[in-house]
């Protein structure tokens, strides 16, 4: 494949607003090196962390230019030598990518590719990367949560609260969700939350610590952490763990809370999640697929060219409703 070829891709050659996000045409179409894969990208996952690095607030700052996501879905164009996983035709998702995945075609570690079931669509391929890995190291990898125990997803009508649901239902955990729209609560009720509490409601924790029968929640899977810590503290269990997924600012406890509780707060970041700890996931997943509890939820689709509208709206909305996509 000739390297002068070239492609369509979102750049980013400054920090900043949404409106850095700009559409180039002439981007050179990547090539795979040895053990790499080269993907014909149908649609890819817009994810909160990309909105901070595009931002520069990230603690992982790639050198400008640059093409955010991780996140692709799409067909096998050409491997590298030593790839032996995949081949050119076969269906695939991603859960990194070399050379960003807002673009038509994009590079791929061999580890990082993996074959997306027949019964899912490339936009579903598309939400399954940071969502369900992150779901998995946040109930599995840190929580070590355990069928019979009570699960709260803070949060849980985004991608990877969707994740979360489907992901906890499954491993036999009690789901109990939060959302902040009577849509977004329709949507985990239908994705594995046994029950669904809307988070503007004043006293919904009263609720949710009524349905544990005063016991707390075993687990708490937090989005929002600089707003809803403090209160996780008090809805956890004694002994309980808080999982932190998302933060946007600082937020002040009082330590003395924890100390009552003998609660946990663990940070997960999926980035950090070795090479064996993400083939497990990966396993976990392709089984999910095949057993039909994996579907990813769609929430808004939007072109290539309006990637910066993807990200106003993803950080803006009043109330997520499934994982956004970006489609070639």
């Amino acid at each position: 494949m000739s390297a002068s070829r070239v492609m369509r891709a979102v750049r980013v050659t400054e920090h900043g607003a949404p409106s850095v996000l700009k559409l180039s045409a002439d981007v050179s179409v990547p090539q795979p090196g040895s053990r790499q894969v080269l993907i014909r990208v149908h649609a890819c996952g817009v994810n909160p962390v990309e909105t901070y690095i595009r931002a520069g607030t990230y603690a992982r700052k790639p050198p400008l230019p640059f093409i955010l996501g991780t996140d692709a879905a799409g067909v096998v164009e050409a491997v590298g030598e030593g790839v032996t996983a995949v081949k050119a035709g076969d269906r695939v998702f991603t859960t990194a990518t070399e050379s960003g995945a807002y673009a038509e075609y994009t590079v791929a570690a061999e580890d990082n590719v993996h074959k997306l079931h027949d019964a899912l669509d490339f936009s579903q391929g598309a939400a399954i990367g940071i969502p369900y890995f992150t779901a998995y190291r946040a109930l599995v990898q840190k929580a070590h949560a355990k069928a019979g125990e009570t699960v709260l997803i803070h949060g849980a009508s985004g991608g990877v609260g969707v994740a979360t649901c489907q992901l906890a239902r499954a491993m036999g955990l009690t789901v109990l969700g939060t959302a902040g729209t009577p849509d977004g609560m329709k949507l985990i009720l239908k994705n594995g939350a046994h029950l669904a509490f809307n988070h503007r409601d004043k006293g919904y924790t009263d609720k949710i610590t009524e349905a544990t029968g005063g016991k707390g929640v075993d687990v708490i899977v937090e989005m929002l952490s600089n707003v809803n810590l403090n209160t996780d503290i008090q809805l956890v269990a004694r002994g309980g763990r808080i999982i932190v997924i998302g933060a946007r600012g600082p937020v002040e406890i009082t330590p003395v809370d924890t100390m009552i509780k003998e609660c946990s707060i663990i940070g997960v970041v999926i980035f950090y999640a070795t090479p064996e700890e993400m083939k497990e996931s990966a396993a976990l997943f392709f089984r999910g697929m095949e057993a039909g509890w994996l579907r990813p939820v769609i929430g808004s689709k939007y072109p290539l060219e309006k990637a910066a509208q993807a990200h106003h709206d993803l950080i803006e909305s009043p109330g997520a409703t499934g994982k956004v996509i970006l489609t070639m």
